[in-house]
């Protein structure tokens, strides 16, 4: 099988973005830094209570981009052969410790490890091999590991600095809570969709490695010396940002670049740093802080992310087009609930932008949807 060119491979990992998204109501931004985290070879930390879809994002992800998966919820007593497999006993009678991986975490392209902190000792040692080298050593085994990201989950961030430690292994931070009332009704609906038989992958492993070989060959030249100004403003302001987590942003965004379409990054792409910012709190100081800096941002791949971390109005874009267009092409146009939901899209166009000054994708369904409402 050939190898795809970054066009094709970046083309299919966003049909599997919107393959994975699809009936998550408010987790598409979760599906996106997922992909994001796997073209930059990082990975994820969701923190967020109980039944709040951190797992089900992970999944449908995983089928849509049609990887080798493997999913588990730690546990205190969870034994390290629930997650790297059991000992051979044929191998072990013959005074060799080896572990039989087939199926297990070691052969996984993409995982999901459920209340990852809850892990002992010996697997957290196991995981930080897995995590940082991709291989997975026990006893007489020694192998690399295909792993392309690991999305970790807790209710919490752990106090004890030594899990600290661990949690630092994953670059990007998401922070999850129950959806509010006004999206119940979509939530209701979105879920019983879920019920329905499993898409065939939008895109493959070999999709992700592509675009990865793409972004880890670009020329960060003409961007990092924003990027620095922003390390250096998060200190300012007091946001801990450690140096290894600053060298490693620039995976992030040379990834959001590559699924963006961009042969090099620019500055719209310089939002991820937001999600490399270790607490929910910091997060938000981080916006405030770098408000400036991230108003160019946006991308046509990564929509929900890019608003998220940058609350930006440019980085909307992308998704108040696709709003307005299923709008007009929706057939009950007369209907209240249509009517109200195409006022608030037009609202939301309007407070943001100055008639004079609309971004050119909206200038033109901004016209036909306001017509529709009109007529």
């Amino acid at each position: 099988m050939s190898t795809p060119s970054p066009e094709q491979a970046a083309g299919r990992l966003r049909a599997a973005i919107r393959q994975a998204s699809s009936g998550l109501v408010e987790r598409e931004a979760l599906v996106e830094l997922i992909v994001l985290a796997a073209v930059a070879g990082e990975h994820l930390l969701v923190i967020g209570p109980p039944g709040t879809a951190k797992s089900e994002a992970a999944r449908r992800t995983s089928r849509a981009l049609g990887g080798a998966y493997f999913e588990y919820l730690l546990g205190r007593f969870t034994e390290p052969g629930e997650l790297f497999g059991p000992i051979d006993l044929r191998r072990l009678r013959e005074g060799e410790v080896v572990t039989e991986t087939r199926g297990m975490l070691p052969e996984a392209e993409l995982a999901f490890l459920d209340e990852v902190f809850l892990g002992s000792t010996a697997i957290l040692n196991t995981l930080l091999g897995i995590l940082n080298e991709r291989r997975f050593r026990r006893g007489h085994t020694d192998l690399a590991c295909p792993l392309r990201v690991c999305v970790g989950a807790s209710n919490h961030l752990p106090e004890d600095p030594a899990l600290a430690a661990f949690a630092d292994r994953f670059l990007l931070r998401v922070f999850v809570d129950a959806l509010p009332d006004p999206h119940l009704e979509d939530l209701l609906a979105g879920g019983w969709g879920l019920r329905g038989p499993a898409a065939e992958p939008a895109a493959g492993v070999a999709d992700i490695d592509a675009l990865a070989g793409h972004a880890r060959a670009m020329d960060l030249g003409a961007v990092r010396p924003r990027l620095a100004q922003a390390i250096r403003t998060l200190r300012r302001a007091g946001i801990d940002l450690s140096d290894r987590r600053a060298v490693k942003t620039q995976k992030l965004v040379a990834a959001a670049a590559a699924l963006a379409g961009r042969p090099a990054p620019t500055e719209a792409d310089l939002w991820p740093i937001v999600m490399a910012v270790p607490t929910a709190h910091a997060q938000a100081m981080a916006r405030e802080a770098l408000h400036d800096l991230l108003a160019p941002s946006e991308s046509a791949a990564l929509v929900a992310a890019a608003t998220t971390a940058s609350r930006g109005m440019l980085a909307r874009v992308p998704g108040l087009v696709e709003a307005m267009q299923a709008l007009i092409a929706a057939p009950a146009a007369t209907d209240d609930a249509w009517r109200l939901r195409a006022e608030g899209v037009l609202a939301e166009i309007d407070a943001a932008f100055a008639p004079g000054a609309r971004p050119e994708p909206l200038v033109a369904p901004r016209a036909e949807l306001a017509g529709l409402l009109t007529a």
